[in-house]
């Protein structure tokens, strides 16, 4: 029987309280009456109405957790991807008002209001993005973990570029990191999608 201080099955043998050597022990009841003081602790929760993909959204979450969170959380839109959560990797990029914004380091209430679209609104099922259909045709998405935040910098792009230089093109993603595919066949996608839609 579990109580509270035990492992699990695998471990049961060893007893968090008893089994520590007795310097530790203050350092752990301590630990764990401040995390439980934690769990306790009232939550300031606040409602919003976010547009997401063109739809009106109505949420009622904690002040604390970021726009990543919501997303992916209470609005189900799991393709916008948890990464480093300290804006450096650029995995859970989003659009806000058409320009890309790090959703890990972004309130809801600084976007209240604010158009944002995710992966799941830059295409459709039946008919996707010309980005979509680039990366699709080239393999440029390979484990494809990055590639969310990926399409929306580059749709991001293309919209107030239409004709990049592959030296734009890698700017606009150089906040985007992929461990996979070495970016030439990113770069490509991309070049290709320009070309598709400057034509038509």
């Amino acid at each position: 029987m579990n109580d509270g201080r035990t492992l699990s099955p695998g471990q049961a043998s060893f007893n968090i309280t008893n089994d520590l050597p007795t310097v530790w022990r203050p350092i752990y009841t301590q630990t764990r009456f401040i995390m439980l003081n934690e769990l306790d602790r009232p939550v300031e929760r606040r409602a919003f109405t976010l547009w997401v993909n063109g739809e009106e959204a109505h949420v009622l979450v904690p002040v604390h957790k970021t726009l990543l969170e919501v997303l992916r959380e209470d609005l189900r839109l799991t393709g916008t991807k948890h990464g480093c959560e300290l804006g450096e990797c650029g995995t859970c990029t989003v659009l806000v008002d058409g320009q890309p914004q790090l959703s890990c380091l972004v309130l809801p209430i600084q976007v209240e209001g604010r158009q944002i679209t995710t992966v799941e609104g830059l295409g459709t099922t039946s008919r996707l993005h010309p980005l979509q259909e680039a990366f699709a045709a080239l393999g440029a998405a390979q484990c494809g973990y990055c590639t969310p935040g990926i399409l929306l910098a580059s749709a991001a792009l293309l919209e107030r570029n239409p004709r990049p230089s592959r030296q734009e093109v890698a700017e606009a993603l150089a906040g985007n990191l992929c461990r996979c595919t070495g970016y030439v066949k990113i770069l490509e996608a991309v070049e290709l999608a320009a070309r598709r839609m400057a034509d038509g």
